[in-house]
């Protein structure tokens, strides 16, 4: 091949660069992102963020660098930051604060990049610190939304609900998004509802703007969210509004395989379906007194059980062991249906079982969409943040149960019994099973041969190559 021909070829490449924020829950759906990309031919450049809050983090990425070596590293050095600026004491939402005070050197480390880039696409937590830096280079700019379409419109549409509600969170009342079911003041993210704090902060003014974007990525499909995207590319949410792009779902990836032989080898040892898998996500960390009741939950429900631990918010604090944590009782009182782990596990794989039939969620949406993707129904028992939001959809497509009267985390204390029941409930459901195996079914139209993705992802491509021909 001569220079020239490799040249060209490599010209015709378009260069996009992605910058994750803080927490697996948002660098997860980035790198996968990133492996449909160079699948499709673009050159990618990987803005890595230094130093990451937990070793889930920094591990996955060099999982990923490892096995996607034509993949540029950009390291991202942050400055120090003070928390007593910040008003926050979570350690993620201090790291996206971090990340757009450090926003300004980005213009000089995405200049020297070659070839030049065609766009940028960041996370919603960064939108109104990238855009000076989009603005300086001139370069298109996209949002990768890590959540759903609803809680899309939701945020879209939150500035002008607050504004018509005096901007006080006392006064909030429920939200009413022309052309979508009202979402409850209920449901909205907690700290939403609190003045002054830092994750507040950031979601009115990011939200703010919107308008001043390219467009956004959703990890979500038609089959699943007919209703948000069709109300959000209408223009009902917020006017001109740049498009939204269904790219989802986004399968598991290949590097994201961790050692779960021990897991693995109990499933098989079970029967098909017959396992409800329980797990509250990367950053959820629950009390002594709730991890016991769902242990108890479990015993009562009757149903074989793959249950993950999770007892501190970052990884690195994990001390302390199950004995400690669940009670050496309960422990030995569980061996018999169940096993319990304490440690990251490989989530896809597990969901992808034939022995589970089930899955006890906080309904973080990549766990929602690896469930989909899985055809497994879900027990949804929202923790934080977007997660009621997603928990409606989850009951309203089909895909799962909500017992909205277990709050959010730490409200109540919920009981074993009525654990175990709901349990029960979830993986005696024919409906239910059949629901999901229809999601699973739309999942896989939207991602196979002519399916949505791939007209999507060729649609954002030929723009992205427009848009550099036109600076």
């Amino acid at each position: 091949m001569s220079v020239r021909v490799a040249t060209a070829m490599q010209s015709d490449q378009p260069h996009i660069a992605l910058l994750p924020s803080a927490g697996m829950g948002h660098l997860t759906p980035f790198l996968r992102l990133a492996t449909l990309l160079v699948r499709r031919h673009c050159r990618v450049t990987l803005i890595t963020t230094h130093p990451t809050v937990s070793l889930s983090e920094s591990r996955l990425v060099s999982r990923f660098l490892s096995a996607f070596p034509q993949v540029t590293q950009l390291p991202f050095h942050l400055l120090p930051l003070d928390p007593s600026t910040a008003n926050s004491t979570d350690p993620f939402y201090l790291q996206f604060e971090t990340i757009r005070r450090s926003a300004h050197l980005l213009s000089p480390l995405l200049a020297t990049l070659s070839p030049p880039l065609h766009a940028l696409i960041s996370d919603v937590s960064l939108i109104s610190s990238v855009i000076p830096v989009a603005e300086t280079l001139h370069l298109p700019n996209y949002l990768l939304f890590t959540s759903s379409a609803r809680m899309f419109a939701f945020f879209s549409y939150f500035p002008t609900f607050a504004s018509k509600s005096g901007d006080d969170p006392a006064t909030f009342g429920d939200v009413k998004i022309p052309g979508l079911t009202p979402i409850p003041r209920s449901s909205f993210p907690p700290l939403l509802l609190i003045p002054d704090n830092l994750f507040g902060k950031i979601f009115r003014e990011d939200g703010c703007e919107v308008n001043k974007l390219n467009g956004f990525l959703v990890n979500t499909f038609e089959g699943l969210e007919a209703e948000s995207l069709e109300t959000l590319n209408g223009g009902k949410v917020l006017k001109g509004l740049p498009s939204v792009f269904p790219v989802g779902p986004f399968p598991p990836c290949e590097f994201e395989r961790g050692d779960c032989g021990d897991q693995l080898k109990w499933l098989d040892e079970q029967p098909a379906g017959s396992v409800v898998y329980v797990s509250f996500g990367s950053r959820t960390a629950m009390s002594r007194d709730q991890i016991r009741e769902v242990g108890d939950g479990l015993i009562k429900s009757g149903c074989r059980f793959l249950w993950v631990v999770k007892d501190k918010k970052v990884d690195k604090e994990e001390e302390e062991g199950l004995d400690e944590v669940v009670g050496l009782e309960l422990m030995e009182r569980m061996k018999a249906k169940g096993l319990v782990v304490k440690k990251w596990v490989d989530q896809p794989q597990i969901l992808g079982h034939s022995s589970v039939g089930g899955f006890v969620s906080h309904c973080g949406w990549n766990s929602v969409i690896e469930a989909a993707w899985h055809g497994v129904p879900i027990l949804a028992w929202p923790q934080i943040g977007d997660q009621k939001i997603n928990a409606e959809l989850v009951e309203a497509s089909g895909l799962g149960i909500w017992v909205t009267s277990w709050g959010w985390a730490e409200e109540v204390v919920v009981k074993g019994d009525e654990i175990g029941e709901r349990i029960r409930e979830m993986m005696g459901s024919e409906l239910l099973r059949g629901q999901a195996a229809r999601i699973r079914e739309e999942a896989r139209k939207a991602f196979g041969d002519g399916g949505s993705v791939g007209i999507t992802f060729k649609q954002l491509i030929e723009e992205w190559k427009a848009s550099n021909e036109s600076i």
